[in-house]
């Protein structure tokens, strides 16, 4: 075991603690260290938010902790309540392979050679490209699954393009990769940067096969890769990616032979025996795909439309971004060929869900946009996989390949016309409105932030707050396609409150890459549509939260002084107060317990401004007893603990008496951590025991594992 005052472990102590301060437990942890850190350097010290400067701060502790015994002593205890492990051992697996897969014999002795390769210091990494019809993911993951027992640690799978919806940024993608080699949720860095080292270093001494697929460039997967000797990088994309260091593996067109012979595993030999005559057309259009070969292979045995005449010409529209029929593309072909023996329900359902880049859509959003019950459509949706013009993801839900949904826009705006087309994206960017108010109203019922529930019948019931969150959480890459797809239509308003019904996602499940670019454009919004008002300053703060979580600090703190501008141009004093407040937050996470302290203090004389009967009035004294928990945390990192008592026991009093579980518990924890600041662990430990039975009961696990670390600090120091 490391000595716990040596470098490594000083730095192995910070980088745990940085990596989980997106939960509250960690928050805690975090600002104790920075006050920790403060005494020692005798002076205010930056937090760190990249690699570089955590180890500029991890010398600081070693010097202090060499000359001093007292502060060893301190930083010893204090290291003991942080857990320092990394991933849990775990194995992660590749998706399932295809039933039917023709060998691509080439292509696979490529692989075997750049995984056999002798490590020579650069990444081993290959990349297979070729157009989106082609297989290059199915060859990627059949060859992974036959040389699984090169890869004992596991092998991991990151679609980079999210299938039809929006890219992965470095950031989300490697929380993915963190989540599937073992961390919980709330040990993951925040910043990309900690992200890259983290990643580095789980799978260092690891031998596993990391598959990249719907890569878009080499800027976006640079940060994903690594020179560890074991590992073996393959990314799939569409093209050649100029800038990227990969052997090649070009994917190109069956060739009629392997054609064939791939028909021949999904049909039989019988029928394509009795096939033969249409044979050559068959491969002829299906353009050496195995996408449009897997999906004219149910057609062989009829008269279908590999071999009947094209249906009579449908009223032409003109697509969104132009887009045209092409032969050349052979699943564009195969989607015509599949889209047209379908009944007509389940055309015009494919043809409605196909308008915009649902992610992954369920039965109840395609019965909205149709008008048809839930049922009808699940019946439909399971037509349409099995024509292969759907997919099914992993959750069950349903998406379209890039190609086949390109197809279903045109077939739309050909057949439905403009004012069609819009009318059914109105509709699913309704549903997808209503889902996410109603979902925050059940949420976080008692935020003011939270948008109004809208007129009408409620269309979502939900079993509690926990399952509401989790509800917008599964929802998420669609809201966020809502607010794009609002926005784009003119619909200034939608946008407004999509955004900010995303508010108890951020405050209960983080996502914060996921939420960012819809917060960009509500703000960017509110900024031209209803600047100095309410709405501006709330879309602000939800911005500036967002930002703070993942330690882009300054953007932050800018976007939080806006929401004060806007609130003050408002008149809305409990907005503005709240303001202050975030920014006072966000001060404390940057370990300037100063700063903060006086935005607390601004902020509770801000409040001393609402009168009795004045609007946000009922609100104030829980607003109060925030800000008293607050000028405790603050007074903590500045040593003042006599003074850090009396407000945590102020805002302990407020919640006790309101009845708030989990606030007490919260309170009760600050208190805790200033006693033992001041060296008082007996009158501590009643605290953490009362403390971790109001969380266990809220089923609060992160919390009550960091309050058991706490504990064993009360109890004395453990040899």
């Amino acid at each position: 075991m490391l000595d716990p005052i040596s470098m490594a472990a000083i730095t192995a102590v910070l980088g745990a603690v940085g990596s989980g301060v997106a939960s509250e437990a960690g928050r805690w942890a975090w600002e104790t260290a920075g006050g920790l850190v403060r005494r020692m350097a005798g002076r205010e010290v930056a937090a760190p938010t990249r690699p570089e400067e955590r180890d500029a701060v991890a010398r600081i502790i070693h010097d202090s902790v060499r000359s001093d015994p007292e502060l060893a002593r301190t930083w010893s205890t204090f290291a003991r309540t942080v857990q320092t492990t990394g991933a849990t051992v775990g194995r992660p697996r590749l998706p399932a392979s295809v039933r039917f897969f023709t060998d691509r014999k080439g292509a696979m002795r490529l692989l075997d050679r750049e995984a056999g390769r002798k490590a020579d210091g650069r990444p081993r990494v290959a990349l297979l490209y070729g157009d989106d019809s082609m297989g290059t993911s199915a060859l990627a993951v059949h060859w992974g699954w036959r040389a699984e027992s090169l890869f004992p640690d596991g092998q991991l799978y990151v679609d980079l393009g999210r299938g039809t919806g929006r890219a992965h940024t470095a950031g989300s993608a490697l929380r993915e990769l963190l989540l599937r080699l073992g961390l919980r949720d709330e040990r993951i860095p925040p910043s990309e940067t900690e992200r890259i080292d983290a990643f580095r270093r789980v799978v260092a001494d690891r031998k596993l096969l990391l598959v990249l697929d719907h890569a878009r460039s080499a800027a976006q997967i640079a940060p994903l890769l690594t020179s560890a000797p074991s590992v073996l990088t393959l990314v799939v994309a569409r093209r050649p990616l100029s800038g990227l260091d990969a052997f090649p593996v070009p994917v190109g067109p069956l060739g009629d032979r392997d054609a064939a012979r791939l028909l021949t595993k999904i049909v039989g030999k019988e029928v394509m025996r009795s096939a033969r005559a249409a044979l050559p057309a068959v491969l002829a259009r299906c353009g050496g795909s195995p996408y449009a070969l897997r999906a004219a292979a149910p057609r062989l045995l009829g008269p279908g439309p590999l071999t009947a005449a094209p249906p009579p010409a449908l009223p032409h529209h003109e697509p969104t971004g132009g887009l045209t029929m092409s032969d050349s593309d052979p699943v564009r072909t195969a989607a015509e060929d599949a889209y047209r023996p379908l009944r007509p329900d389940a055309a015009r359902l494919y043809r409605l869900m196909g308008l915009r880049h649902w992610p992954a859509f369920d039965a109840e959003a395609a019965a909205w946009v149709a008008g048809i019950d839930v049922d009808a459509a699940e019946e439909l949706l399971g037509v349409l996989t099995d024509a292969l013009l759907l997919e099914h993801t992993d959750n069950g839900r349903y998406r379209y390949r890039p190609s086949v949904r390109a197809h279903a826009e045109e077939a739309a705006y050909r057949h439905e016309g403009i004012a069609g087309c819009s009318a059914a994206t109105t509709r699913a960017v309704e549903y997808y409105l209503r889902l996410s108010v109603t979902a925050a109203r059940v949420a976080l019922p008692e935020s003011w932030r939270v948008p109004d529930a809208l007129a009408g019948r409620p269309d979502h019931v939900y079993a509690g707050r926990g399952d509401a969150v989790a509800r917008l959480a599964v929802e998420l890459p669609n809201l966020v396609e809502a607010v794009a797809t609002a926005e784009e239509f003119g619909k200034p308003d939608t946008v407004l409150t999509l955004c900010r019904a995303l508010w108890p996602l951020q405050l209960k499940a983080g996502h914060h890459e996921a939420v960012l670019p819809a917060l960009r454009a509500g703000t960017a919004v509110a900024d031209d549509q209803v600047p100095g008002s309410r709405t501006a300053g709330a879309l602000h703060v939800q911005l500036a939260h967002t930002l703070g979580e993942l330690q882009l600090w300054d953007e932050a703190g800018a976007e939080a002084a806006a929401a004060a501008r806007d609130e003050r141009a408002a008149g809305h004093t409990r907005g503005l107060a709240s303001a202050i407040e975030i920014l006072g937050l966000l001060r404390l996470r940057q370990w300037r317990f100063q700063d903060a302290y006086d935005c607390f203090d601004e902020a509770a004389a801000v409040l001393d401004g609402i009168g009795p009967d004045d609007e946000g009035a009922a609100d104030v004294p829980r607003a109060r007893a925030l800000l008293e928990r607050h000028r405790g945390r603050a007074l903590r990192g500045l040593g003042r603990l006599d003074e850090a008592q009396e407000h945590a026991r102020r805002a302990l009093a407020v919640f006790r008496a309101n009845g708030e579980a989990y606030n007490t518990a919260r309170a009760l924890t600050d208190l805790a951590e200033i006693l033992l600041a001041a060296e008082e662990p007996a009158a501590a430990l009643p605290l953490t025991d009362e403390a971790i039975r109001i969380l266990s009961e809220e089923n609060a696990d992160q919390h009550v594992e960091y309050l058991r670390r706490l504990r064993e600090r009360c109890s004395g120091p453990q040899e």
